[in-house]
């Protein structure tokens, strides 16, 4: 696949580690929660989505759920048979392309990030990506030159959203939608709905990443899920520390698990739309806590773009956001609605950082 790197990067950088014990003795039996869950994984947008359903006689939702997440992947995922987002791409430059409420809805959002975000995160990297290709064998460091002119190419405003027709235009030929900081928290999201619309009150989505932990753990009705945060320069299913959450999405952007090396000098996939090099700053890895994972998707990415300080701040300026944040020097920053919540492993090799020395 041309573009499975759309998929693969934040399964690839963040790992949510699950804690759960066995249903306490006195569970409500009226809530029928089982302390075992229906389980289906299947690889899926370039990566392993699993879905538990801890629901009794909920167990026929889990062929719902998957169905809509293969059905919204055939129209995200690009260079595939059927693709809108392919289609876009191909008339850039030539002719508007309608595509269906799902894809525009999706569109709409990523425009909207990429406003609020100042471009930090820009839904028109695709030249940009597409010329490092890191995460394939193909993988190199462009010339400045080929950077440069990629670089003319990597403009949001020059996408064209008509609500009236539901059509995208790409205004000039070469230009790329690149959705793959965003696309997996719609889907996510559009998973939440399948399952609440079939009465599942209990459930973990992971899309790879891009968790959700619905309802209560199965240990009670006052119990919320205890969740681990990932190392990022760990393998998979290394935590660095654990925060109870129910009801909440969790997203990550990191910068270890896919990258490209070239003459002693790692270059890491997460793009400055104003560069056309990785963002170089103090962070390794950014987890967001939100209610929407499209939210977490496009904060993740926007918030790495500005650093541990400024992206503290930012986050702490909107509603029902937290974040932890992880540094290349091993210290961890979280934002304050989450500090009491919020556990660091005695083990993991890090330590809370001092907000009042960040710079």
């Amino acid at each position: 696949m041309k573009n499975r790197r759309f998929w693969v990067g934040l399964s690839l950088l963040f790992v949510l580690g699950l804690v759960i014990a066995g249903c306490s003795s006195n569970q409500k039996e009226e809530t029928k929660v089982n302390k075992d869950p229906y389980s289906k994984q299947e690889l899926l947008l370039g990566t392993y989505v699993q879905i538990r359903i801890y629901d009794d006689g909920k167990e026929e939702v889990l062929d719902k759920a998957f169905d809509r997440v293969k059905e919204l992947g055939d129209k995200i995922t690009v260079n595939e048979p059927g693709s809108e987002i392919d289609a876009v791409n191909e008339k850039a430059g030539i002719e508007p392309v309608k595509v269906s409420d799902d894809v525009y809805t999706l569109l709409k959002r990523a425009y909207e990030y990429s406003e609020d975000s100042k471009g930090g995160f820009d839904m028109a990297i695709g030249p940009i990506t597409q010329l490092w290709h890191i995460g394939f064998d193909d993988a190199r460091k462009p010339s400045q030159e080929e950077i440069d002119q990629a670089l003319k190419l990597v403009d949001y405003h020059k996408v064209v959203l008509d609500d009236k027709e539901k059509t995208v235009y790409l205004e000039e030929k070469g230009m790329e939608l690149d959705l793959g900081a965003i696309a997996k928290g719609y889907i996510t999201d559009e998973v939440v709905k399948v399952l609440e619309d079939n009465g599942v009150t209990t459930a973990i989505i992971d899309l790879g990443g891009n968790v959700y932990v619905l309802g209560h753990s199965p240990r009670g009705e006052d119990e919320d899920w205890n969740v681990g945060i990932q190392d990022p320069n760990k393998a998979r299913n290394t935590v660095i520390g654990t925060v109870k959450e129910r009801d909440k999405t969790l997203v990550t952007s990191g910068i270890y698990e896919r990258y490209l090396k070239v003459n002693g000098e790692t270059y890491h996939h997460l793009f400055d739309p104003t560069t056309g090099y990785p963002f170089d700053n103090d962070i390794a890895g950014v987890t967001i806590i939100t209610n929407k994972s499209i939210d977490g998707d496009g904060l993740s990415t926007a918030v790495f773009s500005m650093g541990v300080k400024e992206g503290l701040e930012y986050v702490e300026g909107l509603k029902d956001v937290d974040a932890i944040f992880v540094t290349k020097e091993d210290k961890v920053y979280i934002s304050k609605d989450i500090e009491e919540t919020f556990v660091l492993g005695e083990d993991s090799g890090y330590t809370m950082g001092d907000r009042s020395e960040l710079k």
